[in-house]
């Protein structure tokens, strides 16, 4: 035993001689902002604390891999958004590095630990640069657009990179030190087909710029501002998370709802990641409805501009992206036609009793409290308060051994729709949080077509 503590914490980087490994840990309460202690891996001396807290939080990513080195490369939020610093625990120096790149920020040592490959994500697309520390330096470097979910620099300075984008899946690209840019590995068994591009949405919102990606079928291409487009049924596709964010990359979903002849918009709403700090935190002012008033003014957007066609207009997503949906159910409940929820938080009270511990003190931070800490916006935010307004039909799906968005609460929204004679269909699978069985996967997007086709066939 290393490490005990009642609030979340984990191991968060190992020094390249595996001799100093670094908690991050909430010991000071808010999941949401970790702290951080360096400890000897040999006696479990502390080594050095770094805690920006309160409000802030501090996130290891990786010392180089060179024996004796402790710098340790650490995101934070000083700034109110994505920087990195280096933490060296040789002599307790911490030194900014001085970046100026909105959005999300990942880092990289070169392999001799002079420089750093600097992996910046905004607005759903990614860029790549190098750094150099002493210098402050940051050149752009030519990897092919998309988004890059992984990258390292090898021995012979060519960068490895997963890449894919909206239109092509997921595949290894290697950029030479000259710049000449190629694919090193695809999928066994080939890629999945190409899909359609997505095209950036901004629209005026509650709480400021909202961005989304909207992406129609083949047949019908981007909409053209200022001409007539064909209002088409839409699935509004919502990401889970809430800290997370919907980007220019292959989505196999996606890509089966456009062949299916639906556009789809996917929001990245108040709570997502890549707009910066405020942005991330804002749905904590109404957890669930400051979400939704989002999709809401994107899906408004859009219907106003002859793009969606408001009596043909669905909300779909797993997970968080599951609680939202029917949460709108309810909440909005005239504004769409159908929903489909996958393993989603169902009844927000009950979930808290059911789910890992972990997720509590999220859910804590979240609400500033417990649910007897704090009973009304527990209840304002919860599905189950407003299932006697739903009036679309809806799919529900969900994991019988699912730790994070446990089945009975789950269970307990199902059978309130069913007291009420609502139109649901009730779908679970034996598996956790999703399936990771592909056939499963493939019958559960499946079913979630075959469904909303079959709502709208009724208008």
């Amino acid at each position: 035993m290393v490490y005990r503590h009642a609030e979340s914490a984990w191991v968060g980087a190992l020094s390249g001689d595996d001799g100093v490994w670094v908690l991050a840990h909430s010991e000071h309460g808010d999941a949401r902002y970790p702290a951080l202690r360096a400890m000897s891996v040999a006696d479990g001396r502390v080594l050095g604390e770094l805690d920006d807290t309160p409000g802030r939080g501090l996130r290891p990513i990786r010392f180089p891999d060179i024996r004796g080195d402790q710098r340790l490369l650490v995101g934070h939020e000083r700034r109110g958004r994505d920087g990195l610093l280096i933490w060296d625990l040789a002599t307790g120096a911490v030194t900014d590095l001085d970046i100026d790149l909105p959005g999300d920020l990942d880092a990289e040592f070169y392999p001799d630990g002079t420089a750093m490959l600097v992996v910046h994500t905004h607005a759903g697309r990614t860029t790549l640069h190098r750094l150099e520390p002493g210098s402050g330096e940051l050149i752009a470097l030519p990897a092919v657009p998309g988004l890059v979910s992984g990258a390292l620099v090898r021995p012979d300075g060519a960068i490895w990179y997963r890449w894919s984008s909206a239109v092509g899946a997921v595949r290894i690209r290697t950029l030479a030190p000259d710049g000449a840019d190629s694919t090193l590995l695809e999928p066994v068994g080939g890629l999945a087909p190409d899909s359609e591009p997505v095209t950036d949405v901004w629209v005026d919102g509650p709480g400021g710029q909202v961005h989304a990606l909207l992406a129609r079928p083949a047949q019908f291409g981007p909409p053209v501002a200022g001409a007539s487009n064909r209002a088409l049924p839409a699935v509004f596709l919502v990401h889970g998370g809430p800290a997370s964010a919907d980007q220019d990359s292959y989505h196999p979903e996606r890509a089966t709802w456009l062949e299916a002849g639906f556009a789809v918009v996917q929001v990245n709403y108040r709570g997502s990641t890549g707009y910066g700090s405020q942005w991330r935190d804002a749905l904590t002012e109404r957890v669930g409805h400051t979400e939704l008033a989002d999709i809401a003014a994107v899906h408004d957007h859009l219907v106003s501009t002859g793009v969606v066609d408001a009596a043909a207009s669905v909300i779909a997503g797993g997970s968080w992206g599951g609680y939202l949906t029917l949460l709108a159910l309810g909440s909005q409940p005239d504004r769409w036609v159908a929903g489909v929820a996958a393993v989603p938080l169902a009844d927000v009270v009950a979930a808290y009793e059911q789910e890992m511990e972990p997720l509590r003190a999220y859910d804590r931070a979240l609400f500033g409290g417990s649910p007897a800490d704090r009973p009304d916006p527990y209840a304002d935010s919860s599905p189950l308060t407003w299932v006697d307004r739903v009036s679309a039909p809806v799919l529900v799906t969900a994991g019988e051994n699912d730790p994070r968005c446990p089945f009975g609460q789950i269970v307990n929204y199902v059978s309130a729709l069913a007291a009420r004679g609502a139109e649901y269909r009730w779908y679970s699978f034996q598996a956790g949080h999703g399936s990771m069985v592909t056939e499963e996967r493939m019958r559960q997007v499946s079913l979630s077509v075959a469904f909303v086709r079959e709502v709208l066939s009724r208008s």
